[in-house]
Order: C-alpha cells, then structure tokens, then sequence
C-alpha cells in the first residue's frame, strides 16, 4: 500500500498520534510486549507427574501399604519424589535462568506524541504511533516505512542472513514471502546504517517476532522417548493386571481363602513393578544435562536429551552456522577476471564505511570488509579528492562517487548490484558475463564497479550513473566454519541426513556446501515450498 493509505487505514498522521489517543488505543490492543511463559513451578511440576509409569508406582505404593508392607511403601514414594524432585529441580532452573535474561532488556523508542518526539518504553507504542530509527536501534514493532535514509536492517533474528537489507518507503509489488519486506522494518531486527521513520502496523504477539514467539511457548508434543516410555508403562499396567488377575482366580478355583488369595496376587503385583526405572531415567538424563551444560548448552526439558541420539533428518541454517558468518574481502578482478589493484582502489573510493584515525566505526559489511583487505591502507594513501557523493538506495541499487585525480582529471565511479550496474554501461568487455557467472558458481558475493569521464563536472546526480564503462568486479565470501566440514562428516557417519535452510542465493549455497563435503541432491525455493500441499 502507498504511505497514505497506510496512514488513512492506521487513522494516523505523520505527526503521530496524541497522548491520550495513544492511551486510548493501549487499552484497546494491550501491551506491546511477548506473553512470558516464564518459570511457573506448578507448571513444571505437573509436566513431571505427567507420566503414566508414576501412577503405576503410587497404586504400588497405596497397595504395600494395604497390604502391610509400609516399608516397601515408603522405599516407592521416596524414590517417586526423588525422581520427580530432580527432575523438578533442573527444568525450573534453566526456566529461571531464561526468565531472568528476558528480565534484563528493557528498549525505548522515540515516537511522536502530541506532535514532538519523545521516548517511550516500547511495551507503550500502539499501532498509528511514528516511530523514529537510527544506527543502532532495535526496531521496536512491525513498521511501516513513511521516510527511509539509506536504512538498512540486519534481519538475522529472523532470516539467519547477516547481510543487511535494504530498505525503501515506496510501495512494493507482493513479496515472496511475508518477511521480505523492503517497506517494511520488522520487530526484533537491527538498524544497521542510515535512519528512517515509520508508523507501527503491528504489535505484540501480531507481530512476525511475536509469532514466531508465541508457537516456542506453544504446549510442546511429547517426544519419541516420552511416547516409548508411556507405551512401555501401559504395557506393565496390562501385563499386571493380567497376570494378578489370573492368579487370583486360580487361588480361588483351589479353594485358598479369599484374603489371602488378594493379597498374594496384589504381592505379585508389587513384584512385577520397576520401581526404580523413573529414578534412573531422571538420574541419566540429568547426567546429559549436566554434561551439555559444561558445554554451555542450557536444557530446559530433560526429556529432549534423549531425542539428540535419535535424529535422523538435521535441519541447519547457513550463514553463521556453516558459515562463520562474517563477510570477507576476496578479490578485485577486472572485466576480465584478472586481478586490479586500481579496481579496489576505485573500491574503497566509493565507499561509505565510516573511518576514524584509521579504524572502521562504521558502515554495511560489504564496504567496511573492502578496508579490511591487506593493500586498503597502501592505495588510501593515494591523493585524490571526492568532490560529491550519492550514497547506495534500494531503488537505483547503487552508489556513486565524483573525484578528482592528482592530476586534475575528473571521473564518476559508480558501484553496485551486478544487474544494475551491467544495464547501466555501454562498454562491457566480451568475457564480462563469463566472468560475473563464475564468480557467482563460486559462491562469491559480487559488487560491479564501473567508470565514466567527468571532467569540468562538479555536482553529482543519479542522471549520472548512465554510458558507464564497466571495469570490474569485487568479491567478497562468508567463508565455512573451521569446523563444519568434520561436524557434516560426524553427522554423516551416524547416517544422520543433513538439510540446509538459507535465504541466500542457491548457487552460493550449493558452493558451501560443496566447500564442507555436503553432497546437493536438489533444491527448492521458499515460494515453491509454501504451494506444496503437505
């Protein structure tokens, strides 16, 4: 939708809203905040008792005492406590201990109220309220863009992609999928460059964060392990009854009295119980617990250990897991693939990374990644004057810089999205293309630079970024965790099937995975996956 009618449907204004329409709405669609499932100790609790096994133990124990055998009694509902205690102890405190962390973030927002900004706690913002973003910002709700500055959001939270993303106020054709959003900023993702302004669309639970929140708080299935476990209980349950049953009625059919008769078959009964089987399995999977805690892995289900040793399809994300999830310079090669110092120096020249006595303090991955290549500091060196800039947007996919040479001649250089900039020139050597494909099978992020005369020019306009003279290309990779090719291999060897989830490109995924000894057996795309019936 186009920014007025957001705001006509919202009953807003670029102004924002008032306070007491703020307050208004607040009563009306509640808090902007996730319902904590927090530490509940009953609720933990009667997850322990749920087990069909305890009850079989607490009828042995009711009939011991029946029958006399008080000690039998009390050695069972120990062992029963011990078992439900241990595993009480351990679920509450990784509950406590992710509460306490969810305690601990408290975020404000500045949001205009009354027609001037003023800061709010973000739990207060209601849909219609403009909210303004900078560098740094965690955006507080799901937004609808009314300005955006060279804005770009870090949606890792939500993708698994550390490359930012760019973002634009004007309307945008229907997306691919819900969070691919260019008019949008998303609740829980991070401003990385530039600012904006936006109006709340969504808050709380209805936000794309908040779902996704609300489905981890969700009663969770009980797991393969549980369901052997509550099968192979209601077998003993049966097999007892049986068996008791039978003898039962056998020791009548000859004549033995009827008392003793119960009592013997409620004896075997008792027999027949496992009543250690709940303290061992608690006491083994605390042992796991304790074991991945070491490992700085926080449990909070104790049955879950278990299904660790029984997976058979491993889903992983991409970047940052098999990836270390850090964009790195690779290359300055020219339209012909060889390498061109002047290439990446014409690089770091358009550039908008923020450098301060020679650290980077600032700016998107990709330029702040080109200061980080060993020759930066050498070709900075190089006198040259930039006389005008136009910083990258998300509509032209571009950015572009006037400079001055030492000698006085003048030129554009011009640096952006492959396409972009290739549909810009008129002079693209032959083996070009070749060379663009190769780097993309690869799996090489690229970013195309080119050039036109300027001379006499002292202004720069985007009427500018045309009749270009293509003159290269610079790479850039997310190189393989160290170790995620021996973790493929572990998980290869125990016959554990490895699927990949990635938003990226999936010729640069296939390279990956490729790079860590994962075998490609086909692809599929989010789109495709969403028309799939089951």
């Amino acid at each position: 939708m186009d920014v007025d009618d957001v705001l006509a449907e919202l009953s807003s204004s670029p102004r924002g809203l008032s306070s007491a329409e703020a307050a208004r709405r607040l009563e009306q669609v509640g808090p902007n905040a996730l319902v904590s499932h927090g530490a509940r100790p009953l609720a933990v609790l009667l997850n322990q008792l749920r087990n069909p096994l305890l009850i079989l133990l607490v009828t042995t124990a009711v009939v011991s005492a029946f029958v006399g055998e008080r000690t039998d009694a009390i050695i069972i509902l120990t062992l029963i406590a011990m078992s439900v205690g241990l595993g009480f102890v351990n679920e509450y405190r990784s509950a406590r201990a992710v509460e306490e962390l969810h305690s601990q973030l408290r975020h404000k927002a500045v949001t205009l109220r009354d027609d001037k900004p003023v800061s709010v706690d973000v739990t207060r913002l209601v849909p219609g309220d403009v909210v303004q973003l900078s560098v740094g910002d965690v955006v507080p709700a799901d937004l609808r863009l009314l300005r955006a500055d060279g804005l770009e959001c870090d949606e890792s939270v939500l993708t698994g992609e550390s490359l930012p993303v760019e973002k634009q106020a004007g309307a945008c054709k229907t997306p691919e999928s819900p969070l691919a959003l260019p008019s949008g900023a998303l609740m829980g993702t991070v401003v990385q460059n530039g600012s904006g302004v936006g109006v709340v669309v969504q808050t709380g639970a209805d936000t794309a964060f908040g779902a996704i929140a609300a489905r981890l708080g969700e009663h969770q299935p009980q797991t393969a392990f549980q369901l052997g476990l509550r099968d192979f209980s209601l077998m003993l349950v049966r097999v007892t009854m049986v068996l008791a049953g039978t003898i039962l009625v056998i020791n009548l059919a000859l004549g033995h009295p009827v008392i003793e008769s119960i009592l013997f078959a409620l004896s075997i009964a008792v027999g027949l119980t496992p009543q250690l089987l709940p303290a061992i399995v608690t006491v083994s999977l605390s042992t796991g617990a304790r074991r991945l805690a070491q490992r700085r892995v926080v449990v909070k289900r104790l049955v879950a250990i278990e299904d660790l040793g029984d997976i058979d399809v491993f889903f992983t994300d991409k970047t940052g897991t098999l990836t270390a999830g850090q964009i790195t310079f690779a290359a300055a090669l020219d339209a012909t693939g060889q390498s061109s110092q002047e290439l990446l120096r014409d690089g770091l020249l358009c550039n908008e990374a923020v450098v301060t006595d020679g650290q980077i303090v600032g700016g998107n991955q990709l330029d702040r990644a080109l200061w980080q290549a060993p020759a930066a500091s050498a070709l900075a060196a190089v006198r040259v004057q930039r006389l005008d800039t136009l910083p990258f947007d998300y509509e032209r996919r571009l950015a572009s810089v006037l400079v001055q040479e030492d000698g006085g001649s003048r030129r554009v250089i011009v640096k952006g999205v492959p396409e972009a900039v290739l549909a810009r020139s008129t002079i693209v050597p032959p083996r070009a293309r070749d060379v663009l494909g190769g780097l993309f099978a690869q799996g090489s992020r690229v970013v195309a630079v080119a050039t036109r005369p300027a001379d006499g020019q002292t202004k720069l306009t985007a009427d500018d970024e045309q009749e270009l003279q293509l003159a290269g290309f610079l790479t850039f990779l997310d190189p393989p965790k160290p170790d995620a090719g021996d973790a493929i291999a572990a998980l290869g060897r125990l016959a554990v099937e490895v699927k990949v989830i990635t938003g990226d490109n999936d010729v640069v995924a296939k390279k990956v995975c490729a790079d860590i000894g994962l075998n490609v057996l086909g692809t599929i795309r989010g789109s495709e996956l969403d028309k799939l019936d089951r």
